[in-house]
């Protein structure tokens, strides 16, 4: 069979397999195997094609898991997707359950260079924070950033910038909703975030997320980095961006200069996050990730996986890593949750794998989840957190979310992230301020078509020219590099501002 760069045009990822994934396009008759089995269609990359035989009704088998059953008897060489290819339910229990051995963390010198802040957390930025408690004073709070930003003063003091923390909600809410409640977790969340410096909290001042009881409910009391009005008691929006721009001119002076210093991994906290997956990023970026994420962890950071419906059908393999019964039960209630949740509102999490997802060559959730855990690597589950909720085990962790990836992030930056990595296979542009974003493209073709917007290729592992795990080294010492300061691609191009998404759930009254 012919080779190129010493990659088949058709790769099997387990010996279990009976589909393979196409490395390039393969054109209608050309040999899928090394026993000139032809294609029986041209058969786009990324996407799947029949080893074997399949008959109606049996299980489809990629990365030795069952990502779906056959509609109808699929020959050798066919294309496997959406129109022969049907969702399978599964069944998990903990009624075999074994907890698994916590990874261990090795002695490790290796460290990033932070800012040390005065509770004893280590950012990786050093942003000041507007954040509205509504969406009345947003408004406000971009002026004053956007003025701030342009004055360069900021910036002569050290600062990497003023970031308005801004969002479409914040009243006409039963304040006693989980939407409600994952609105306040967000804001403490990023209050707290050792990636800013110091906190300006602007409320309107008649709204349902009052600011006040925010910030008692929530103890940020620390007067020397966070402060908090009205603009209703400040006199108006005028008034309120003088005040606030001499608040923030005023509290600089305590934090002006700070420098960068050597931190322990252990304060190195990573958010894991895909978007735009296509068929390779269950190959390529994500395994990649997934070896980084190990590194994270063997160092003593942590990391976070999130977005529920997109680990619905592999769950089974996050249970098998879980440290005690607790965490797995966790685990399922988050899923349990979200099937009550869809069905209610008229969809199911099979609904999850977008057109573009489609397209790309993923067929169920099944497969987009094999591929979607691929990014955790292989440590132990310390914690399952609810949306929003502050980290405290360390390692790896699981965040509830949407699959929707600004609202993901949101929430794990909230959860005390302070590095995004993102895996890309269709291609994503977000930032995420006061996180750097590095994207991993999945495949060289879209890296280069949008090269300005990513950081790394992981498409050199389909390629033949890198392996896993060494684009998974790179990816870790990226990390390093990225949470020292050096910029991000999202960074260097300004972006960041307008991905600050609050998980609404529950209704606008």
């Amino acid at each position: 069979m012919e080779l190129i760069n010493s990659v088949p045009a058709v790769i099997r990822l387990h010996h279990h397999d009976n589909v393979g994934v196409a490395s390039r396009a393969v054109p209608k008759g050309y040999p899928i195997d090394d026993d000139q089995h032809p294609a029986q269609e041209n058969i786009d990359a990324g996407h799947k094609v029949a080893l074997s035989v399949i008959e109606p009704e049996q299980p489809i088998f990629k990365y030795g898991q069952i990502i779906g059953l056959a509609t109808q008897r699929i020959e050798v060489g066919a294309h496997v997707h959406t129109h022969n290819i049907v969702m399978l339910e599964r069944d998990t229990s903990l009624e075999h359950f074994k907890p698994a051995p916590r990874t261990a963390v090795a002695g490790s010198q290796r460290t990033f260079n932070g800012y040390h802040r005065a509770n004893g957390q280590v950012g990786t930025r050093n942003y000041i924070g507007i954040l509205s408690t509504v969406n009345c004073s947003a408004t406000v709070s971009k002026v004053v950033a956007e003025r701030l930003n342009a004055s360069g003063e900021f910036e002569a003091l050290g600062f990497d910038g003023v970031v308005p923390v801004t969002h479409g909600s914040g009243c006409a809410m039963n304040t006693e909703s989980e939407g409600f409640a994952f609105l306040e977790r967000v804001l403490n969340g990023y209050a707290i975030n050792p990636n800013f410096a110091f906190v300006l909290i602007i409320g309107l001042g008649c709204e349902a997320n009052q600011v006040k009881q925010l910030v008692e409910k929530y103890g940020l009391t620390d007067t020397s980095r966070i402060f908090y009005f009205n603009i209703q008691s400040a006199g108006g929006t005028r008034a309120s961006i003088e005040k606030a721009s001499e608040k923030i001119r005023q509290m600089s002076n305590d934090y002006r200069h700070a420098e960068r210093r050597p931190a322990p991994l252990s304060h190195l906290t990573v958010a894991l996050q895909c978007g735009g997956s296509d068929g390779y990023s269950g190959i390529t970026a994500n395994p990649a990730l997934g070896h980084a994420a190990d590194l994270i962890v063997q160092h003593g950071g942590s990391v976070i996986l999130s977005e529920t419906p997109e680990i619905y059908g592999a769950e089974h393999l996050l249970l098998d890593r879980a440290i005690n019964e607790d965490v797995a039960r966790k685990l399922l209630e988050r899923i349990e949750w979200w099937k009550h949740y869809t069905q209610i509102n008229g969809a199911e999490l099979n609904n999850n794998p977008s057109p573009g997802n489609k397209a790309g060559g993923l067929s169920t959730i099944l497969e987009k989840s094999l591929g979607a855990v691929a990014k955790s690597g292989s440590s132990s589950l310390n914690d399952v957190l609810e949306y929003a909720q502050p980290l405290k085990e360390p390692g790896f962790n699981f965040m509830d979310s949407p699959g929707y990836d600004p609202v993901s992030v949101t929430g794990q930056i909230a959860s005390g992230a302070t590095v995004v990595c993102f895996t890309t296979g269709r291609g994503s542009v977000s930032g995420f301020k006061p996180a750097p974003c590095i994207k991993l493209a999945t495949n060289t073709q879209m890296y280069e078509s949008i090269l300005e917007d990513m950081d790394i290729n992981c498409g050199t592992i389909v390629d033949g020219t890198a392996s896993v795990e060494e684009v998974g080294e790179h990816i870790f010492e990226k990390i390093i590099a990225i949470a020292s300061g050096e910029q991000s691609a999202s960074e260097e191009l300004g972006y960041g501002n307008n991905e600050f998404v609050p998980w609404m759930v529950g209704a606008v009254t």
